[in-house]
């Protein structure tokens, strides 16, 4: 058939070019599939930087703030309503301890790196989470619209994925208190969200597919959805047809559409997320919810995603932290030593690092509620894998953990460690909507004990 100037090109089975590259939630934003890949090679031309790497990062996200006593540093020292229920535990670096309810980090404590000096100071779980994940004070609970990219976005702006035609910048489970969106860098750069909306906020966690992620979204009412078993019905006709006809191949289709068309029908991201394909064995190893989370977002660096983001539960524990802990802990105690372990086996610990974090730690004195507050002067973060030297504790809190003694890590330093890992120079600048310039990072500095 004949490009008509005007109309939309129809292929044999009725259903435009431009409807079908606007296949799912593209449409809402006026781009075609097509549209959008033009716009991000023409930013790449301008702003990705050159010589890619194969570097990547796992982000678990621990959204509500978790408790930084009650993970990895104890004070055994402390009076009873200040350490809290759980004992230390000796880890495999001498000298390192955790809590007892993590035994399974303990013994790849030689592999990982905890920094007891996280320190900034905002208590709004909005506000904390937005600087901490993308470098810059900014949104708050009065106003949660986000005002800068996640470090997520900023890499897949950057750099993209480490292959092509895989998604740059995964997040699963994005239903907490987090800031993953690309903000001002527009919709390209947004991350490709798959999980439960909700997830944490109500009992335990969900399993990669849920029912929960059959139930129609807000607003997809019974004529939209039949309209899409059509349209999927209409795609698997065009599959058929392209193949028998070869007619992607003709000249008038732009590399853009070629390259759209690959995306929505050849499957290729698909096999990433099918644990399926791993061994019963290692799926038995890492367990199902969050550490089966872990397992996908493993499948999906090594299948060349640049950036993934695992949202585990909800860490707002004002009252109760002891019945919270004994269900939380075992599962992210799981979730982290599995992962870590088999990046470490098969050989992409070097170029995968993985970070644990939250918006910030818990009040060191039990309350009344016996649950722990929302205390920004003083958290911990685990990091394991890169280029860095681990097997170390860095920085230290006073002995009730109040407050860093030595060696502190702002926010902004956290971006710095993930920039430096992914080969980012937090000085380049990227334009905002009004076209100003913005720096990737203001301030930001890699702890010298990593390097």
């Amino acid at each position: 058939m004949l490009e008509i100037r005007g109309r939309a090109h129809l292929f044999c089975d009725s259903i435009s070019r431009r409807d079908f590259l606007r296949v799912g939630c593209l449409g809402l934003t006026g781009l075609s599939l097509a549209d959008v890949l033009r716009l991000q090679e023409a930013q790449a031309a301008t702003g990705r930087q050159s010589g890619g790497n194969n570097k990547s990062v796992i982000l678990i996200w621990m959204p509500g703030g978790p408790s930084h006593i009650d993970t990895c540093d104890p004070k055994p020292e402390a009076p009873s309503e200040i350490r809290g229920p759980f004992r230390p535990l000796e880890s495999s670096v001498s000298g390192i301890q955790i809590s007892e309810m993590l035994p399974r980090q303990a013994k790849i404590m030689h592999l990982c790196t905890i920094h007891r000096g996280m320190t900034h100071n905002h208590g709004d779980h909005f506000a904390a989470a937005h600087w901490m994940l993308t470098g810059y004070p900014g949104s708050n609970a009065a106003l949660q619209t986000p005002r800068y990219p996640s470090v997520g976005s900023v890499a897949a702006r950057v750099l993209g994925p480490k292959v092509p035609d895989m998604l740059p910048y995964v997040v699963m489970n994005d239903g907490g208190f987090g800031y993953h969106g690309a903000a001002y860098l527009g919709a390209p750069y947004h991350p490709f969200r798959t999980g439960s909306e909700s997830y944490g906020r109500e009992g335990p966690p969900p399993p990669i597919a849920s029912t929960a992620d059959l139930k129609p979204a807000p607003g997809l009412d019974e004529p939209r959805i039949l309209r899409r078993q059509h349209l999927r019905r209409d795609v698997e006709s065009l599959r058929r047809h392209i193949e028998q006809s070869g007619e992607i191949n003709q000249p008038r289709w732009c590399r853009d559409q070629r390259h759209a068309l690959d995306m929505v029908l050849s499957g290729k991201r698909h096999v990433a997320f099918d644990l399926s394909k791993e061994a019963p064995q290692l799926r038995e190893r890492y367990g199902p919810g969050w550490a089966e989370n872990a397992l996908l977002a493993r499948r999906l660096v090594e299948a060349g995603a640049r950036f993934v983001t695992c949202n585990i539960g909800c860490w707002d524990d004002h009252g109760n932290i002891k019945g919270a802990m004994d269900s939380r802990l075992p599962r992210y105690d799981r979730m982290v030593a599995t992962l870590v372990q088999d990046l470490h086996e098969r050989g992409l610990l070097k170029d995968t690092l993985v970070v644990c974090a939250g918006e910030f730690g818990r009040t060191p004195r039990i309350n009344a509620g016996a649950g722990r507050d929302h205390w920004p002067q003083a958290g911990c973060v685990l990091i394991a894998g890169g280029e860095y030297r681990h097997g170390q504790v860095i920085g230290a809190t006073n002995r009730f953990g109040e407050h860093p003694v030595d060696q502190t890590l702002t926010p902004a330093d956290l971006c710095a460690v993930i920039y430096h890992h992914l080969g980012i120079d937090p000085e380049m600048t990227l334009q905002d909507r009004s076209l100003r310039p913005i720096p990737i990072l203001k301030g930001g500095r890699v702890p010298k004990e990593l390097l």
